[in-house]
């Protein structure tokens, strides 16, 4: 493992617009609950009542007991891979994040540029009165299982992207430009089976991007990298911290 680190902390160093791209993996050592995968929150719930948008405008309240889930989610901290990716950035090795998660926790380990491609829990509306909430502001509500505006509205949605939904496309635009300027991409903690968000790495695959995967599995695409850690997310990114800034870490 300690040549393949030093190989691609080598090639990150010299990378002009290094990014690096992010899934459920990456949040699940933090203890966030992934979606798919073993014990993932789609094994538990019923996708098409708890995650399609026609779903949730009928009835929002599979959602909400799906989320009770997440609701501790503040309490989560990010772990020492975040972190790492954030001096990264900090220190010029690292143009940005796109990341598939919708927990916040790379904006709380410090990273500037990240592209939410499947939105944020953070922040929330009603779809009648439009009124805005914060998730500390609908966490109680949330424990309960059920969520109301003040209007009566039981259509208080996250910013989040459900299936039926089409990603934000001024972030999608941002990432696919990203993607095409890319010359070094670490895929961490996703299998790529999502789309369009997993149409991101291929495109920097076909610019010629070098790629690396950190990943519990191997996923789709093996053909796309150049290096593959079958590992901890926190602990190669950490290593791979060392690596590149040296002495220099904060």
């Amino acid at each position: 493992m300690e040549e393949k680190l030093l190989s691609v902390s080598s090639a990150w160093k010299k990378a002009n617009y290094p990014l690096v791209f992010t899934g459920a993996g990456m949040s699940a050592e933090s203890g966030v609950p992934t979606f798919r995968g073993k014990d993932g929150l789609w094994d538990r719930f019923d996708v098409e009542k708890a995650a399609y948008l026609q779903s949730f405008l009928e009835d929002p309240g599979p959602f909400w007991k799906m989320a009770r889930e997440l609701v501790l989610k503040k309490e989560v901290n990010p772990h020492q891979g975040h972190r790492a990716l954030a001096r990264l950035e900090e220190e010029g090795y690292l143009q940005g994040i796109i990341t598939q998660n919708i927990d916040g926790l790379h904006q709380k380990a410090g990273s500037k540029e990240v592209y939410e491609l499947h939105g944020s829990l953070d922040k929330l509306d009603c779809l009648d009165c439009q009124k805005k909430y914060t998730w500390e502001e609908i966490s109680p509500d949330v424990e309960k299982g059920e969520v109301n505006c003040e209007c009566g509205s039981r259509k208080v949605k996250p910013r989040i992207v459900f299936f039926g939904e089409n990603l934000p496309r001024e972030e999608l635009d941002r990432a696919f430009f990203a993607a095409e300027q890319c010359d070094f991409l670490i895929v961490v903690g996703s299998s790529l089976e999502v789309y369009p968000a997993a149409s991101i790495p291929q495109i920097a695959w076909q610019r010629g991007a070098r790629m690396a995967l950190i990943n519990t599995e191997q996923g789709f695409f093996p053909e796309m990298f150049d290096w593959v850690f079958l590992d901890s997310a926190e602990r190669v990114l950490v290593e791979l911290e060392k690596k590149i800034l040296g002495g220099d870490q904060k």
